[in-house]
């Protein structure tokens, strides 16, 4: 019981680092580089892209929610959007994306663990699935790096421990 409150007390205080920094005026299309750092601080990443780049504002491995800034060529932001939910996700495509693809999709993940029967790399992102359920998604990787699978489940921090054994 007091490991799940020390849990829950982390988790709502990293949330709420995560939401104030998220809380600040938001950076417009059209707005700059300097501008968009300006008013949303230092990205947790940044992606180079063919035109242009995507800055990352990760809150995890605890947070729900990554910002994604896509820069155009020009050094100007063309969209600011939350990218874990089922519009991000829906942008992988299941043998095709790469590791990098991915990155710049969505962003860092908040595990990463390795399927030694099926040999693939995972990596899982805590998320709010249809903006209700504490989720995780699984995005599957093989040897070269490509998505082979996405699973998607419940967030184990989130579910209850039931059974003989609990903390």
């Amino acid at each position: 019981m007091q490991k799940l409150v020390k849990v829950t007390i982390l988790s709502a205080l990293l949330a709420l680092g995560g939401c104030a920094a998220m809380m600040r005026t938001p950076p417009l299309p059209g707005d700059t580089l300097e501008v968009v750092r300006a008013k949303f601080g230092e990205p947790t990443a940044v992606h180079p892209l063919p035109a242009g780049q995507v800055l990352e504002y990760a809150t995890g491995p605890f947070g729900q929610f990554t910002w994604m800034a896509r820069m155009g060529p020009d050094g100007k932001l063309i969209a600011l959007e939350q990218v874990l939910g089922d519009v991000g996700f829906g942008r992988i495509k299941i043998d095709k994306a790469s590791k990098a693809d991915v990155m710049a999709t969505v962003g860092r993940p908040a595990e990463r663990s390795y399927l030694s029967l099926s040999d693939l790399e995972v990596w899982s992102y805590r998320y709010k699935e249809s903006g209700v359920w504490n989720s995780m998604m699984h995005v599957h990787f093989d040897r070269s790096g490509i998505v082979r699978k996405m699973i998607s489940g419940p967030d184990p921090m989130y579910e209850e421990r039931r059974g003989f054994f609990r903390d």
